[in-house]
């Protein structure tokens, strides 16, 4: 099994993965990386202090270097 270290990017900066997960195929790389993903939007929206646009990514390496970057973009366009 390979190694895969699922580093967070958001509004606030870079935040490694120094643990990582071993997974068997690519499938669960993605998987893991759309789970971690939607994680992160799902408590960005419970923040108070986020603001109203919001940038996230996984960028997803192993030993070898980069293997998936997966982003998400969100805003809130409500007119006052």
């Amino acid at each position: 099994m390979t190694r895969y270290y699922f580093d967070l990017i958001d509004d606030d900066g870079l935040f490694i993965d120094e643990e990582g997960l071993e997974l068997s195929d690519f499938r669960s790389v993605q998987v893991e990386a759309a789970k971690s993903l939607a994680d992160m939007a799902r408590d960005a929206t419970y923040d108070p202090c986020s603001s109203s646009k919001r940038y996230m990514a996984i960028e997803v390496r192993d030993d070898a270097g980069p293997v998936m970057h997966v982003g998400l973009e969100f805003g809130d366009e409500r007119r006052q």
